[in-house]
């Protein structure tokens, strides 16, 4: 092949860490045989592809707990953050309000304690390496415990005239408003979009704000906290939906491409 016609050079694509959801033995509505006798760490199928649909490659990070034949004293999430180029932290179980220096209220809202330990760990490594961090729905509520904030455990016991952000039975088809906040980041990124419908999942909800972090988005009918942004030195950001859920069914939801675009960039421009 002469040099006009060779083929261009390929750029290696971006690496992109998921922090796995953990399946407990003995969940409530599980099958008790099988795979589901073991704890199982999984990436959901929708985020992996929507990272694929920007360009990237995701891997999922794995966990460790007491029973695990490696301890966490032989897991280096540093030798993570040194090999992967960002880390989205995927929603799942609730946020343990040990986690942020409280009891839980209900016995349903205990959350999980282990992935919040490992993920936090992960958040750490990845901002001391100056790489960027995307927090999806539980994931923006646990960079905000991270860095010091506080969650409503429940948002219809603790804000009982809030709508409503949860209905099991709809999943990511139960949508409401979101309201861009002015001069932010997020807001830049949907210009001439002031408000916009997204899907919601969630029952948690963001109490006290971080130190150091700005409110990007609200639910205009309750205020209840919709996305979040570290204002540190490297991409740290979370949003309360679940943009890899978008369902092109649903026109009149936001396209979330442009948070996407924006996360890999930050990716990007750390690698060069």
């Amino acid at each position: 092949m002469s040099a006009l016609t060779e083929a261009p050079e390929r750029t290696a694509p971006l690496l992109i860490g998921v922090s796995a959801r953990i399946h407990y033995p003995g969940s409530p509505g599980m099958p008790a045989g099988g795979v589901w006798s073991k704890t199982v760490h999984y990436l959901e199928q929708s985020m992996a592809h929507w990272l694929l649909a920007g360009g990237a490659c995701a891997v999922m990070v794995p966990a460790v707990d007491a029973q695990s034949l490696v301890q966490r004293s032989e897991l280096h999430l540093n030798d993570y953050a040194a090999a992967l180029d960002g880390l989205v932290l995927q929603g799942g179980n609730d946020v343990a309000p040990e986690s942020y220096g409280e009891a839980p209220l209900h016995e349903d809202w205990r959350g999980d304690p282990v992935r919040d330990r490992y993920e936090r760990d992960l958040i750490q490594a990845f901002v001391d390496a100056g790489k960027p961090v995307l927090g999806i729905c539980r994931g923006l509520q646990l960079l905000n415990v991270h860095f010091g904030g506080t969650l409503m455990q429940d948002i219809e016991h603790q804000h009982p005239q809030a709508h409503v952000h949860r209905v099991l039975g709809r999943y990511e088809h139960h949508h409401h408003a979101v309201d861009f906040v002015p001069g932010t980041r997020l807001a830049s990124l949907f210009p001439g979009v002031a408000r916009a419908t997204t899907n919601s999942i969630h029952h948690q909800a963001i109490k006290d704000v971080a130190p150091g972090f700005v409110v990007e988005a609200r639910c205009p009918e309750d205020g209840v906290i919709e996305a979040v942004r570290w204002q540190g030195p490297s991409f740290v950001a979370g949003v309360q939906w679940h943009p890899e859920f978008h369902d092109p069914a649903h026109p009149h939801t936001l396209d979330d491409r442009p948070l996407l675009q924006d996360f890999l960039a930050a990716a990007r421009a750390v690698k060069r």
